[in-house]
């Protein structure tokens, strides 16, 4: 969606934004990933080559290696607790690199990492979230009621008192790379930033069956502030709003969205009781 990526020979990709609003994670990856690879269990992009814009290409671009894996896919998993710790492993190492001088949530990264509900142009945003429930209200999609409560409930969780750490920003199963059905590497690093954690968990209901949940939230630490706020980015990023033209290209997209949903709000009633 940000980013057009062809294969370049073997062991080459070349990775060019589509919209020049994405043009700043060209230099932000460029930036930031030598210096947090060397830290992180999971292999990670490694850009070789900065390309300048031309005649025929108005921004940026990178060239980077190739990596080997499959996307990653929840039914696959070898071993899903397993996975979740891995993942878990790689969120706090990656919160555990030294933060100075990072990037915070901006334009070119989406604002992932903001606070919720804010003003700024993010799929969490209260003028984007507020709108796609009243539209799922009138078709009767979903309990309208519980999205409401899991989302006033994040809005209304404790901010991220602590520094800001680092974050991936977009940890989508389309972003995670297995062999074998065991993690190996996390793609896509754009919308990476010094922010607040809760974003880096939404592959709690994004990408891990139910058994691997629990493993996942004790690995990775989350308080429960944390853990409302996370239920916050999750819900903002599943909601599948029916004229939506992302959804309307591919009608699973809104199958997938409202199962990731239903996690959610499962999630929430289990908590609340």
């Amino acid at each position: 969606m940000d980013n057009a990526t062809f294969r370049l020979g073997e062991d080459l990709s070349v990775r060019l934004p589509r919209y020049p609003h994405w043009a700043g994670q060209v230099e932000r990856e460029h930036r930031w990933l030598p210096v947090l690879a060397p830290h992180l269990p999971l292999t990670v992009s490694q850009p070789v080559a900065r390309g300048e814009p031309g005649e025929d290409y108005p921004y940026p671009w990178s060239v980077y290696r190739w990596l080997p894996g499959e996307q990653a896919a929840t039914e696959s998993l070898a071993d899903p607790v397993g996975a979740a710790r891995d993942l878990a492993g790689f969120i706090t190492a990656l919160q555990a690199v030294d933060a100075t001088g990072g990037p915070g949530p901006e334009q070119s990264n989406a604002f992932r990492g903001a606070p919720l509900g804010g003003a700024h142009d993010s799929i969490a945003a209260e003028a984007r979230v507020r709108p796609k429930i009243e539209a799922l209200k009138k078709a009767g999609m979903v309990d309208v009621g519980l999205v409401t409560e899991v989302w006033e409930a994040a809005l209304a969780a404790p901010p991220w008192v602590g520094d800001p750490v680092w974050i991936h920003g977009d940890l989508d199963p389309g972003n995670l790379l297995a062999t074998k059905g065991r993690l190996t590497a996390v793609i896509d690093f754009g919308t990476l930033a010094v922010a607040d954690p809760a974003v880096d968990l939404i592959p709690t209901w994004k990408f891990l069956p139910a058994p691997a949940r629990e493993a996942f939230r004790e690995s990775v630490g989350a308080d429960d502030a944390t853990w409302a706020r996370a239920r916050g980015w999750a819900l903002a990023s599943s909601l599948p709003v029916p004229d939506d033209p992302y959804f309307q290209q591919d009608p699973t997209r809104v199958t997938t969205a409202l199962r990731h949903l239903e996690a959610v709000l499962a999630d929430h009633r289990r908590e609340t009781g």
